[in-house]
């Protein structure tokens, strides 16, 4: 009879390749694999759809960390951990780490919006300044500055620093007559504004080492006047060129630069004055400031009586102040107030109690100065960091003494009460504070019947200044711009289309739709009687508005 005991080893033999081939059957699908997937995506879809931090650029950037710890982990475990063939997974590895070399080798980051979202360019790709060559070196027309009327917008946020252009009533019917184009051309890089006095808009812009102030005629777009100085800003987050918009009064032009030079120009011919570097005023320099104030000086000077007012800050680790005031004639140093770092917000003039004094909100305080002295009349803390969370909004002067701050990241709004009390001392009281509303990244708010209007992270909102308490939020803009026109609203959205709605607490109206411009739009817009001027780090075009009758 033969034997049918099996060899020594066969049964074992047999049963290690079973349990082989089933543990390579099911390493080639692990069930945590498709755990991880669903769990990722399901992540994502409720970051997205339910805005979970309530902050568009947060949600983006925690989407791609989940998609990017999803990706890798399953990468990683098919070329190291998996039982597919070598030869598979070398394919596989090779794939994927390819693709990625070249795309590094051939692309960069050109831009990135206001929710975070980069575009990508190709890597030997002009940057935004240098798509425009330095215009003549001489040009000999003189304008007149001087001469103003009630159709000016001679100043950032308008004739009162306010977002409010009232002198014109617009027409709402976009069909019968829409805006009409009076010129589109180029223009260098930067996130300044035009301002217009008569017929000549001056703004400021960067042409590759240059970064100039520049005067056009408001009607043909001609280059009138020009001069620069040379510096250059330029960061991924923020862009390239300067970020403030010029100042014109009585016939000079104020413009304060992104690395901190201040210049005072006849406007006439665009002739230097005199010219302040800032960060030598405060000890400080190109290196430290970039560390503290890292997307770049933003604040539009302030004129109040013969002083020009800008903040100051200073070197990374202080001393700090908080504004300097200049003599706007000469350029000499009148004054310091305040010891906070800088945020990218610019001061305005407010009468509060009775009593003229200048709004500035600084990394942590909001603050409020003498005009003759600079001293601190009052402050309350408004937390930022202007390399972080940065904070870019005014301090809001209101009636019945109260004052507004916004700001985004998930900071929102708080309304203040402000008294002068009986010892001389100031008190500035919280009325209301809620995170939700109002939460102004980039921009600024409207103020118009006891409601103010803004685009909040992105969405044009409406919110009750009595109570803070949100009527309606509605429309998908981005980082853009608005202005009030009486009882209208202009809204410049981040892709360049303009919007007319009504200033209405009830509802979102919108009147017309207009693309004016191509390209990311952060630039505060100009009304200047019927005529709009808008532009970008691009583009800059002008509008013929139809009044209504």
């Amino acid at each position: 009879m033969a034997d049918s005991t099996p060899e020594p080893g066969a049964a074992d033999e047999g049963t290690s390749r079973t349990a082989n081939s089933a543990g390579a059957a099911s390493n080639h699908s692990p069930t945590w694999i498709w755990i991880l997937l669903v769990i990722c995506a399901i992540l994502i879809v409720t970051i997205r759809v339910s805005n979970a931090t309530g902050d568009f650029a947060v949600d983006n950037l925690l989407s791609l960390i989940i998609g990017f710890i999803a990706v890798a982990t399953i990468y990683i475990w098919f070329c190291f951990r998996s039982m597919y063939p070598l030869s598979i997974r070398r394919w596989v590895m090779v794939a994927g780490i390819l693709p990625l070399m070249v795309a590094l080798a051939c692309f960069r980051i050109g831009e990135v919006s206001g929710d975070v979202v980069p575009r990508l360019v190709l890597r030997w790709s002009k940057n935004a300044d240098q798509l425009l060559d330095h215009p003549p070196g001489e040009l000999t027309r003189s304008v007149d500055l001087s001469t103003t009327s009630a159709d000016d917008f001679g100043q950032f946020l308008g004739p009162a620093r306010d977002m409010r252009f009232d002198n014109v009533s617009l027409s709402d019917d976009w069909k019968a007559a829409p805006p009409r184009e009076m010129w589109k051309q180029p223009i260098g890089a930067g996130w300044s504004g035009f301002v217009v006095v008569g017929d000549v808009a001056v703004t400021m812009e960067q042409r590759d080492e240059l970064e100039m102030v520049t005067c056009y005629d408001r009607a043909t777009g001609e280059l009138v006047w020009w001069d620069g100085v040379e510096t250059r800003h330029a960061t991924v987050l923020g862009g390239v060129g300067p970020r403030s918009t010029p100042t014109i009064h009585a016939g000079r032009v104020y413009a304060m630069g992104a690395t901190g030079y201040l210049r005072c120009l006849d406007g006439a011919t665009g002739t230097p004055f005199w010219n302040r570097n800032v960060l030598d005023d405060v000890n400080s320099d190109l290196v430290g400031d970039l560390k503290v104030v890292a997307w770049g000086r933003a604040a539009s000077p302030l004129i109040v009586g013969d002083n020009v007012i800008v903040p100051a800050g200073g070197p990374p680790l202080g001393p700090f102040v908080s504004l300097i005031a200049y003599d706007a004639a000469t350029g000499d140093e009148v004054w310091r107030g305040g010891k906070y770092q800088i945020t990218y917000a610019s001061p305005s003039l407010a009468t509060l109690a009775g009593v003229p004094q200048i709004l500035i909100v600084n990394e942590e305080f909001a603050t409020a100065h003498d005009p003759t002295t600079g001293d601190v009349l009052w402050e309350h803390p408004w937390p930022s960091t202007s390399n972080a969370d940065a904070l870019s909004s005014q301090a809001v002067a209101l009636p019945d003494d109260q004052v507004l701050l916004t700001k985004g990241y998930n900071a929102g709004a708080v309304l203040l009460n402000i008294r002068h009390n009986a010892d001389g001392s100031w008190s500035a009281d919280e009325v209301w504070a809620n995170p939700r509303v109002l939460k102004t990244k980039l921009t600024n708010v409207v103020i118009h019947n006891g409601h103010a209007y803004a685009l909040s992270d992105g969405i044009l909102e409406c919110a009750r200044l009595s109570d803070g308490i949100r009527q309606w939020k509605r429309g998908r803009y981005g980082h853009g711009q608005i202005l009030g026109v009486r009882d209208r609203l202009l809204v410049l959205s981040q892709q360049g289309e303009l919007l007319l709605a009504d200033a209405d607490p009830t509802k979102l109206t919108a009147r017309g739709r207009l693309q004016v411009l191509e390209g990311k739009t952060w630039n505060n817009l100009c009304l200047s009687g019927r005529y709009l001027l808008v532009r970008n780090a691009q583009q800059a075009a002008c509008y013929e508005m139809k009044e209504s009758e």
